[in-house]
């Protein structure tokens, strides 16, 4: 049985998945420097995530993953 996500998808906002066993945790963050930074965070400890890019309404903008800024 698929569990209910426990919040609505917000419009301008970012959003990451950090896939973990049993259950993904999708996240999200206001800005795209906020929300890269929490990604690359993640990838660096070595957890698998997957970006989904910014929510428009009906589907992800940007969903293409940021490059590590220097």
């Amino acid at each position: 049985m698929r569990s209910k996500k426990n919040f609505s998808w917000s419009k301008g906002k970012y959003y990451f998945t950090v896939k973990s066993s049993p259950n993904n945790i999708t996240m999200f963050r206001n800005t795209k420097e906020q929300a890269a930074l929490a990604f690359h965070r993640y990838v660096r400890i070595g957890k698998e995530t997957e970006w989904l890019g910014k929510w428009n309404g009906k589907s992800f903008d940007e969903a293409t993953p940021p490059e590590l800024s220097a």
